[in-house]
C-alpha cells in the first residue's frame, strides 16, 4: 500500500510517496524495541539524557526541515510552524531536565529498622499513535518522556504526513541505540497492528471514537493506555471582562492552527451584556487576518489537513444552518483558492440538538450562545461529553475560582493565561482521555512503581 503526501494549500498537489508498513515490518519493529529496552533501562538516566540532549541538539539543527515538511503536509502557516517548533524543543528540553527529581526513588516511610522507597520503573515497549495537527509537538508529547524514563518506542506517525514522521526517524536512528526508536507507517489499519502486537503499553493522541477502540483492544488484553482524546473547550465571557483586552486570546484560542487544535475554545458562551460588543470585536479582528497558502510568510489562517476535514466541517456548518443557526461571519470555502481552506466563520442562534454543539468542531467554525446567569453559564459550559480544558474570562478572581470548580474539565485558563507547560500535566477527564502528559504527572503515566522494604 502506498501513502500519498499532499499539500492542501495548493489543490492537493501531490509532496511524495511511501509506502505503508506491512504485518510483517510492524512485528520486526516491535520486536526490535524488545531488544533494544532493557539495554536503555541499563543505560541509567543521565547517559538516557545525554543521547536525548544530543537528539534535540540535532532536531534544532535541521529545524527548517521539519518547520517547512509542516507547513506543506498539513498546511500550518509558516510563521505559526517555527514558533510551534521553538515551543515544542522547549518541552523536550524540559523533560530532560526534570527526570531527575520526577524520577527519583521517594522514601516513603523509615524508622529504626527499615526504610521503605518508592521507585519509578520504564513500562517496556511503547506504542505511540499520533495525529497531524502537530506533527512535531505531538511526537515529543508522547515519545519524549517515555524515552526519558527507559521506555523503548514504536511510533506511528498519520498517514497525513509521513513525511514528518520520516524526518523524526531519520534523526533519531542515527543518534540512538538500535531499536530504541523505531517508526511504521500507515493508516488506521497499521496503527491496529500496533496495539495488537506484543507490546506492553499504549499512548495514542486523536479522536474520541479512534481511542475507545484502542483502549478496547488494549483492555482486553490488560495493557495500560495513555489517551489524549477529543475536546470541545468551553470559553465564558462574562459581563465585567475587558473585551479588547481579551479579544486576541479569543481569537487564538479558536482559530489558531485554522481551529484544529483538540483543547481549542470551541463553544464561546457570552453573558448577554456583551454578546454585541464580543461580535464585533471578533468579527473586525478576523476581518483583519489573511488566508492564504501556508509557506506564504504573510498567511495568518492556512488550510484545513486535507479535503475530508475541509468535508466533514461543512457537514457541520450545513447541518447546524438547517436547524436553525445563523452565519454571522464566513461559513463558505474561499473561492480565491484550491484547496483545503475554509472561512474562519462565526455562527449565531446554536441549539443543543446542532452538530457544531455536541460534537469536536475541528475547523476555524465558533458557535457562540449566551446566558444571564453563573448558573446557566456553568450549564452550557459542561452540556458536552467532553472535558480537556475550559476558558474562563472575567476581572474577578473570587467569580473566576468559583466558576473554575464546578467545571467538568481538567485544565482551565484565566482571562487568556496559558496552561500548556511542561511543568503542567495536560489530560482530560469524561470522553477527552485518560491519562497525563508532561511534568511529574507524566513521568509516573510512563512507568511503573516499585515498593522496596530494606531491613536496616
Amino acid at each position: 500500500m502506498k501513502l500519498l503526501s499532499t499539500n492542501p494549500s495548493r489543490g492537493y498537489e501531490t509532496i511524495g510517496e511511501m509506502e505503508a508498513s506491512t504485518p510483517a515490518v510492524v512485528t520486526e519493529k516491535v520486536a526490535l524495541a524488545h531488544k533494544a529496552q532493557r539495554a536503555w533501562q541499563d543505560l541509567g538516566l543521565a547517559e538516557r539524557i545525554t543521547l536525548l540532549r544530543k537528539a534535540g541538539e540535532r532536531f534544532e539543527e535541521q529545524a527548517e526541515e521539519m518547520i517547512a515538511l509542516e507547513s506543506e503536509e498539513m498546511g500550518m502557516p509558516i510563521r505559526d510552524a517555527r514558533a510551534d517548533f521553538a515551543w515544542t524543543i522547549d518541552f523536550w528540553n524540559s523533560y530532560l531536565d526534570q527526570a531527575e527529581v520526577a524520577l527519583h526513588p521517594v522514601v516513603t516511610y523509615e524508622d529504626e529498622r527499615e526504610r521503605h522507597e518508592l521507585h519509578r520503573l520504564p513500562r517496556g515497549v511503547a506504542a505511540c499513535i499520533v495525529p497531524w495537527n502537530f506533527p512535531f509537538a505531538n511526537f515529543v508529547w508522547q515519545c519524549g518522556q517515555n524515552l526519558v524514563a527507559g521506555n523503548t518506542v514504536v511510533f506511528k506517525h498519520s498517514e497525513e504526513t509521513p513525511f514528518c514522521g520520516a524526518w523524526i526517524e531519520k534523526i533519531l536512528t542515527t543518534v540512538l541505540p538500535k531499536g530504541v526508536f523505531n517508526e511504521v507507517y500507515g493508516d488506521a489499519e497499521v496503527g491496529r497492528l500496533l496495539v495488537d502486537a506484543d507490546i506492553d503499553f499504549v499512548c495514542f493522541t486523536g479522536s474520541t471514537k479512534a481511542g475507545a477502540s484502542i483502549a478496547a483492544r488494549a483492555g482486553a488484553r490488560l495493557i495500560p493506555t495513555c489517551m489524549e482524546l477529543g475536546g470541545s473547550a468551553p470559553g465564558i465571557i462574562f459581563d465585567d471582562a475587558d473585551v479588547p483586552a481579551i479579544v486576541s486570546d479569543v481569537y487564538l484560542y479558536r482559530f489558531m492552527n485554522s481551529g484544529q487544535a483538540c483543547d481549542g475554545l470551541k463553544r464561546l458562551i457570552v453573558h448577554a451584556n456583551k454578546y454585541d460588543e464580543v461580535v464585533a470585536a471578533l468579527s473586525d479582528l478576523i476581518q483583519t487576518k489573511k488566508i492564504g497558502d501556508a509557506r506564504n510568510e504573510s498567511t495568518d489562517l492556512g488550510p484545513l489537513v486535507a479535503k475530508r476535514q475541509l468535508e466533514l466541517l461543512e457537514n457541520q456548518v450545513a447541518d447546524a444552518t438547517a436547524k436553525g443557526a445563523k452565519v454571522l461571519l464566513g461559513g463558505s470555502r474561499p473561492q480565491r483558492f484550491e484547496g483545503a481552506y475554509y472561512e474562519p466563520t462565526l455562527l449565531a442562534h446554536i441549539t443543543p440538538d446542532m452538530r457544531v454543539w455536541q460534537e469536536e468542531v475541528f475547523g476555524p467554525v465558533l458557535p457562540i450562545v449566551t446566558f444571564k446567569s453563573e448558573a446557566e453559564a456553568i450549564h452550557l459550559a459542561n452540556d458536552t461529553r467532553y472535558g480537556l480544558g475550559g476558558y474562563v474570562f472575567t476581572s474577578d478572581p473570587e467569580r473566576f475560582r468559583r466558576i473554575a470548580q464546578q467545571l467538568e474539565t481538567c485544565m482551565v485558563s484565566h482571562n487568556g493565561a496559558v496552561y500548556i507547560r511542561p511543568e503542567n500535566f495536560f489530560g482530560g477527564m469524561k470522553q477527552s482521555g485518560s491519562g497525563r502528559e508532561h511534568g511529574t504527572e507524566g513521568f509516573h503515566e510512563v512507568t511503573l512503581s516499585r515498593q522496596i522494604a530494606v531491613r536496616k
